[in-house]
């Protein structure tokens, strides 16, 4: 594998690595024009110098410019680490119940179903005001006619099959 030093890995380093505007990480035309046409190789190197602290870059979504690329998580963090990051366990669990629901629901499900589901253990304010924060962050998104589906964040952070498997009580939850 041919190796990338200097400018372009830090270039590429820095556009995943610092938010600009709302969203983290860069889209491939922003680090096709700064790092190169082989930009891909240059994440490809940047990964094995990741992957010893348990990051990575993901590639994310689909969209109208092509796909983001962003740093996250390898492999799993526990409650008390979440904590540190800002999650309250109550809000990671409104987080892990209106993902699976959405999932349960063949991945759209209305807002209002999911907003009753959650009032019921965190309260109507409390409900109202997670969903705003979950679809500000890119965990959800709301489509015409009030449908909740996954997010782009969701997609890119959330190992679906652990977090499932955790709630069917099939195994150990994640991150121990």
């Amino acid at each position: 594998m041919r190796r990338f030093y200097g400018d372009r890995l830090k270039r590429a380093a820095h556009l995943l690595f610092f938010k600009r505007g709302k969203l983290p990480g860069a889209k491939a035309w922003e680090l096709k024009s700064r790092v190169g046409d082989d930009y891909r190789d240059v994440l490809a190197h940047l990964n094995e110098i990741l992957d010893p602290i348990d990051l990575e870059v993901k590639e994310v979504g689909e969209g109208e410019e092509g796909p983001r690329f962003m740093v996250g998580l390898k492999g799993t963090i526990k409650p008390v680490e979440a904590r540190m990051m800002g999650w309250r366990i109550d809000n990671l669990a409104g987080l892990a119940i209106t993902i699976a629901y959405i999932i349960s629901k063949q991945g759209k499900a209305p807002r209002k179903e999911v907003e009753e589901l959650l009032s019921e253990k965190l309260g109507r304010w409390k409900t109202l005001t997670l969903l705003d924060v979950y679809e500000r962050s890119g965990y959800i998104t709301e489509e015409e006619g009030g449908l909740l589906s996954l997010g782009w964040r969701t997609r890119a952070e959330v190992d679906i099959g652990k977090l499932m498997t955790s709630l069917l009580g099939g195994g150990q939850p994640p991150g121990d």
